[in-house]
């Protein structure tokens, strides 16, 4: 699609055919759309169609976006895909053909404007229509109408009564498309030219495919803004160096990302019953078609004077994304139905598997059921000896799970009402000594973990040494049989509780910083090993200081050979890539479940900020789906895996502190009802600094994601 819009639709060809584009003249490359079936590719075979779905045509759309495409397409396919599912026989077999052959189509999305009056054999239409897309240039279109009592009739409007229809063209905000409306005056519409539609599933439909050309918008705009801070220099260097710069892309990069995931799973949802394809829309509405907008908003800026010219095309995709938020509807309105729907469900993904494995499915389902049987403190030791506590393991701590069979394993779990075990931090840790430890190591550490007979924290973090690990300065020195260690860690989650710690710490204080670092296995009850907790803004005790005061640590319990630590940390911290079932079966809380404590009619408001809310966690849920698919083809984590740490804390943060406000004055009071609340946001600051803060992770992303140079 993208060669094809190039060669046949330029940038300067687009300029040039301004004029006849908002006249509803065909471009030019109408007719290359036709010859290579682009128009049939969504319909039927046996209308002369190619029978794909709609994610197909949803990413033939997002492509030619990102192309900027002139012309009638979007309202055709929208067009015509709708007749081709809500239409009768008689309008399909006359109408589709005609759309194969390249016949051209408006659809309106808002039964606004025009008035239905039933008669004898049908109904009679007169208004003037809200602007619709596509209107001047179309040959046949689908509008909608209201009678006196509340009733709405979707009809085709086709052949004769195009010519009694009056269409007046406006001035488009996107200069690609014309746009315009129709007034009907008495228009007889028979039976046969009503559609079995509602105006729910026909907005939904719109808002999938509105969606993917908001997807190819943003990405163009992010691409190429991305492109431009490259090569743009300031002060003798490229201003892709700056800091700000680099943040402002990555943002931008996640936001791209983010519109990309929910248009592609309102798409993949169209499929699924009424309600989850109603849902993934109403997502895809909010987050995609403003988004767009201010992605485009937020290039022009990023090019600076220059991005704001007539003659850059930056400002072209920023008036389509205006063009398809307008056409769309009002994003409040999006917002609250999101939120009225969200009370009632909650997104699901239903997962086919092509190629599991055989047998696998019924045994472990057989063994769970053994373990339901069990006493439930019985249950865990169970697990680990079949090797269901860790399955991707390699056996026999494991059964080797690929990443089909961990997703097996999980929807068995889910089918069972059971929780997969979770080793917490010993999923960081066991990796590392299983890949790097010795057989001595593996026989004392991985079996009891797995049994949960030993709890793990870490000790990397130090004050001096957060993001920077590779600075710190805890000294292990070299004394018979082992290492004597003196320094202190900080920000240890669950230090009280732990049996063991995974510590990195400097074994050759004149080596290069990355260099000079070696990884222990801690005994937490070791003399001179001292724990204290940090309170924290909640009140809570999660966090600790670790202090080691000659602590000796035996040569048995150093991971690899000295020096070795920088390598085996980044085992450590890259494994929460390894499983990646394990958070499959773990929910996320959804703004809905916070709804209950205001009653059962809450105020708009609320309602319509659950909307937004509930929009952010399904994009960021598509985007994890996204980042499995990736996995169970056999390609490695892609950006998906960085997007997600930082939309988790965008998504995370906006929620709690929603929720606080929800509650009002009651918020103020930590015994109130809206004390939790309080609770909840006092404690998001782990979420933003854990595992490196938000900002290194913007400077990750542009670094090592979009490529652009080191600060």
């Amino acid at each position: 699609m993208a060669a094809i819009t190039a060669r046949h639709a330029s940038k300067s060809a687009t300029r040039a055919e301004f004029e006849d584009l908002a006249a509803g003249i065909w471009p030019l490359s109408w007719r290359a759309l036709v010859d290579q079936r682009l128009l049939a590719l969504h319909l039927p075979e046996e209308s002369g169609g190619d029978g794909a779905g709609l994610v197909e045509l949803a990413i033939m759309l997002e492509e030619t976006a990102f192309g900027l495409l002139p012309g009638p397409l979007l309202p055709t396919v929208l067009t015509s895909h709708v007749v081709s599912r809500h239409g009768g026989a008689e309008l399909r077999e006359r109408l589709l053909p005609a759309f194969v052959a390249g016949g051209t189509g408006a659809c309106a999305t808002e039964a606004i404007g025009l008035t239905a009056t039933r008669t004898p054999g049908g109904w009679e239409v007169s208004g003037t229509t809200v602007p619709i897309l596509g209107a001047v240039s179309a040959e046949t279109y689908i509008l909608g109408a209201q009678s006196a009592d509340g009733e709405t009739i979707w009809f085709v409007v086709d052949g004769e009564q195009r010519a009694v229809a009056t269409v007046t063209r406006l001035q488009s905000v996107d200069l690609t498309r014309d746009v315009g409306r129709l007034t009907l005056s008495g228009l007889a519409v028979p039976a046969g030219q009503l559609l079995d539609l509602d105006s729910a599933r026909l907005r939904a439909t719109a808002a999938v495919l509105f969606g993917a050309e908001a997807a190819g918008v943003a990405r163009w705009c992010q691409t190429n803004g991305l492109a431009y801070t490259k090569v743009r220099e300031q002060f003798g260097r490229t201003i892709a160096s700056f800091q700000a710069i680099k943040h402002k892309c990555a943002r931008l990069f996640v936001r791209s990302e983010m519109i990309a995931a929910a248009a592609w799973d309102a798409a993949e949802a169209y499929g699924q019953d009424a309600d989850q394809f109603a849902l993934a829309a109403a997502c895809a509405a909010v987050t995609c078609l403003p988004g767009a907008v201010d992605i485009g908003l937020e290039t022009v800026t990023l090019f600076g004077g220059i991005g704001y010219t007539w003659e850059h095309d930056t400002h072209l995709y920023w008036r389509r994304a205006m063009s398809l938020a307008s056409l769309l509807g009002p994003r409040g309105r999006w917002e609250l139905e999101l939120g009225e729907i969200a009370r009632k469900i909650e997104r699901h993904h239903d997962l086919q598997l092509d190629d599991e494995p055989e047998g696998l499915r019924s045994w472990v389902a057989d063994r769970l059921a053994d373990a339901a049987a069990l006493p439930a403190d019985r249950q865990r030791g169970y697990f680990a000896e079949q090797g269901l506590a860790s399955p991707h393991y390699p056996r026999p701590y494991g059964i080797g799970a690929d990443p089909v069979a961990q997703v097996v394993i999980s929807q068995e779990f889910a089918r069972a009402g059971m929780i997969q075990p979770s080793t917490n931090i010993g999923e960081w840790a066991l990796p590392t000594i299983l890949a790097h430890g010795t057989d001595g190591q593996r026989e004392a550490f991985v079996d009891a973990t797995l049994r949960g007979d030993i709890f793990w924290c870490q000790l990397f973090s130090e004050p001096g040494a957060g993001s920077d690990l590779a600075s710190l300065r805890t000294r292990a020195e070299k004394v018979d049989g082992g290492w004597r260690l003196n320094g202190q860690k900080v920000w240890t989650s669950q230090a009280r509780e732990a049996d063991w710690g995974i510590c990195l710490a400097r074994t050759d204080p004149d080596a290069p910083k990355h260099r000079g670092l070696s990884y222990f296995l801690v005994d937490i009850r070791s003399p001179g090993l001292e724990v204290r907790p940090l309170r924290e803004a909640n009140g809570g005790y999660l966090f600790n200081e670790v202090f080691f005061n000659d602590v000796f640590v035996p040569d048995s319990h150093l991971v690899g050979e000295p020096g070795d630590g920088w390598r085996l940390a980044r085992t450590t911290l890259g494994n929460e890539r390894v499983n990646i079932a394990s958070g499959m079966g773990r929910r996320r809380d959804l703004p809905a479940d916070f709804l209950s404590g205001l009653g059962a009619n809450p105020p708009q408001e609320v309602l319509r900020q659950t909307g937004a809310l509930t929009a952010d966690v399904n994009a960021f849920g598509a985007l994890a789906q996204r980042l499995l698919l990736r996995q169970l083809s056999g390609l490695q984590p892609g950006a998906e895996a960085s997007v997600l740490k930082v939309a988790s804390a965008w998504n995370d943060t906006n929620l709690r502190r929603a929720v606080m406000d929800w509650h009002g004055a009651e918020a103020a009071a930590i015994d109130g009802t809206g004390g939790e609340a309080s609770q909840h946001y006092l404690s998001v600051p782990p979420t933003l600094i854990g595992g490196g803060t938000l900002e290194i992770q913007l400077n990750v992303i542009g670094e090592l994601v979009l490529g652009m140079p080191r600060s």
